[in-house]
């Protein structure tokens, strides 16, 4: 008996202390800050929920398998992927839930409990780390913070953020297949889009619906360099200085834009009974069509080209924060130019994501159009 009590005792220690094998890992962050690890992290906190987007495709058998905590941000603005998830690993469920750094809710003592390896964060909450003063102590407490990014600049950042995630996890080669994935998968697009095409004008309208202002957009990045990547101009390019913005319902309805875009979820845990236009995993797209018809009787909407042809769409917000955004490249582009991309099926690509690299199984209804 006390053998095996001894035994057990030993096998737990071990599960707890890093391998001693384990060669360090020196990475450079999405913010070019340089971090080295004792080896592939066992112990994550994700400082956004759906940073599990980018593990799942990593640690496909097990993306909870080494996250001990992670912040509660998943269950509200993505409730079907959460939902996936859980039925699935229903383990994470009972993981500690953290605020966020950006509106100092998170808990450094909460955190240095559950003794993690490193933290997981996204770029744009560097300045409010920092500001709060949460770097300095974690450093203190031994606790690294490794930055990566797939909402400021999507494009630019998605892959290398996949790169750091691939050595954080020791997941290297799982990376870079997903990663060849990606490239070939934008590649069907950006190589059929040439200097001289004809580019019809667009205006994306994120989270239309979600309040009773009218309109946030998006600049040069993000959902509006999609736009220009798949063939389109963005009227908010040149007005929205930034990534995120809003433009003025004059504006929109003297840009006239030939198509509209609106960015949507189902967030009734955010905005119980909206306007917003609920498109995503397992979505109603029935339903979804008739709130996006909905958003064609707003004042901003009067009159424009979008309108009077239907070329008025919706499609899955969370595109704009993920290593997905080269599926909705895709499908922006079968919009804007469905004869040049009549060959092209963006739902496929999608099925295949599921297939190839998802925990989760693929279920329709990511977008939806009036004039489908």
């Amino acid at each position: 008996m006390f053998a095996r009590s001894t035994a057990l005792a030993g096998m737990i220690l071990a599960a707890w202390l890093p391998a001693a094998s384990a060669d360090p890992v020196t990475l450079t962050d999405i913010a070019g800050r340089e971090v080295t690890l004792d080896g592939p992290a066992q112990r994550i906190i994700l400082g956004e929920g759906r940073q599990i987007y980018l593990l799942g495709v990593l640690e496909r058998e097990a993306p909870f398998g080494h996250v001990v905590g992670w912040r509660e941000d998943l269950l509200q603005a993505d409730p079907e992927t959460y939902a996936a998830y859980a039925e699935k690993f229903p383990e994470l469920r009972d993981l500690p839930t953290f605020g966020g750094f950006k509106d100092g809710t998170f808990d450094v003592e909460q955190a240095a409990a559950l003794r993690p390896d490193l933290i997981l964060m996204n770029l744009e909450a560097k300045a409010a780390t920092e500001d709060a003063g949460y770097d300095d102590k974690l450093a203190g407490l031994g606790i690294p913070i490794v930055y990566v990014d797939f909402r400021e600049d999507p494009t630019a950042h998605s892959i290398q953020s996949m790169r750091i995630m691939g050595q954080v996890t020791g997941q290297e080669d799982r990376a870079e297949e997903y990663i060849a994935f990606v490239e070939a998968q934008m590649a069907r697009v950006t190589d059929k889009i040439g200097e001289g095409i004809d580019r019809p004008t667009v205006f994306v309208d994120r989270a239309g619906g979600y309040s009773d202002d009218c309109c946030m957009s998006f600049g040069a990045g993000n959902f509006g360099q999609y736009v220009e990547i798949a063939g389109g101009a963005n009227i908010a390019a040149d007005i929205i200085p930034g990534t995120f913005g809003t433009l003025n319902p004059e504006q929109i309805i003297a840009a006239n834009p030939d198509q509209v875009i609106v960015t949507g979820g189902q967030w009734e845990a955010y905005v119980p009974g909206g306007a917003w236009v609920g498109v995503g995993p397992g979505s109603d797209l029935e339903a979804a069509r008739v709130k996006l018809e909905a958003l064609t009787h707003r004042t901003a909407m009067t009159g424009i080209e979008a309108v009077k042809t239907g070329q008025f769409h919706a499609i899955w917000h969370q595109f704009y924060d993920n290593p997905y955004y080269f599926v909705a490249v895709q499908q922006l582009a079968k919009w804007l130019h469905p004869d040049l991309f009549a060959d092209l099926d963006p739902e496929a690509t999608l099925r295949e994501l599921h297939e190839r690299f998802l925990p989760v199984d693929y279920r329709p209804g990511y977008w939806v159009s009036l004039n489908d």
